[in-house]
């Protein structure tokens, strides 16, 4: 059981929650489809909710923030130092800092912030709340990865931020490494198949096939059929309220052909 209760390493996919119109329902179909246990927050939350996987924290969801309309929607959280110092090296790179750096009471401080393809990326520095507590097994994320429509920029931009380095997979996907050298996601090339730039979160199941079928039955819906690589058995779906990720089951691996 991969735990952590240390604050991730900077440029680590360190957190995720998932923004919607209605956080009951939310709370009914994840706690359906991963078991988690979803315990209601303090009255100075706004209505956000942590999930929780064998007592330890695995991912937020919250209410959409704002007047302006925006879809349900996964969000990956980058591990920071200093969001500040982060805050100002997105401006230098060419994002976008969607607001200033501000504290979440005395758990962290954040902003959310796009890349200059407009793949959108929270920033975390942790504080009380250092961030998942738990990974890599069932109901838990396992990996995030950047969809760009600029393959090239993206990774100028991160490496710039965050110090990523690269290992190529072919010519349209990468993983990324931290300055720890600790392999941490990837980036995907979308130039090809016009899909927006955006960020995706990836959870481990312990049989895909089954929780596909189970968001189904929820009111979800399978955006990507089943299918067998090399790093597990995996799928994508749209959740009840919009929002998309994808599912994966490490032990179907299979051998590259």
């Amino acid at each position: 059981m991969p735990t952590r209760d240390q604050a991730w390493p900077q440029g680590t996919p360190c957190w995720i929650d998932v923004q919607v119109d209605d956080v009951a329902q939310a709370r009914e179909f994840y706690s359906s489809l991963f078991g988690w246990q979803i315990d209601d927050g303090p009255d100075d939350a706004g209505g956000y909710v942590m999930a929780l996987v064998d007592g330890r924290p695995a991912a937020g969801i919250g209410p959409k923030m704002g007047d302006d309309p925006m879809p349900s929607v996964w969000t990956t959280y980058l591990a920071a130092d200093s969001a500040d110092d982060i805050a100002k090296k997105v401006a230098a790179a060419g994002g976008q800092a969607f607001m200033p750096p501000f504290d979440v009471m005395d758990v962290g401080r954040m902003f959310v912030a796009a890349d200059p393809a407009g793949a959108v990326f929270g920033v975390w520095e942790a504080k009380a709340h250092k961030g998942a507590a738990i990974y890599n097994q069932h109901g838990t994320y396992c990996w995030n990865e950047a969809h760009t429509t600029d393959y090239a920029a993206a990774k100028v931009f991160y490496s710039a931020v965050f110090g990523w380095t690269y290992t190529e997979l072919g010519d349209t996907y990468c993983t990324f490494a931290v300055s720890s050298g600790d392999m941490a996601g990837g980036v995907a090339d979308e130039s090809a198949t016009g899909a927006s730039s955006h960020w995706l979160t990836w959870f481990q199941v312990d049989d895909t096939d089954a929780a596909l079928a189970k968001a189904v039955e929820l009111g979800g819906s399978v955006l990507e059929e089943p299918s067998d690589t090399p790093f597990g058995r995996s799928g994508v779906i749209t959740g009840s309220q919009g929002e998309v990720f994808g599912v994966i089951d490490p032990s179907r691996a299979v051998p590259p052909a």
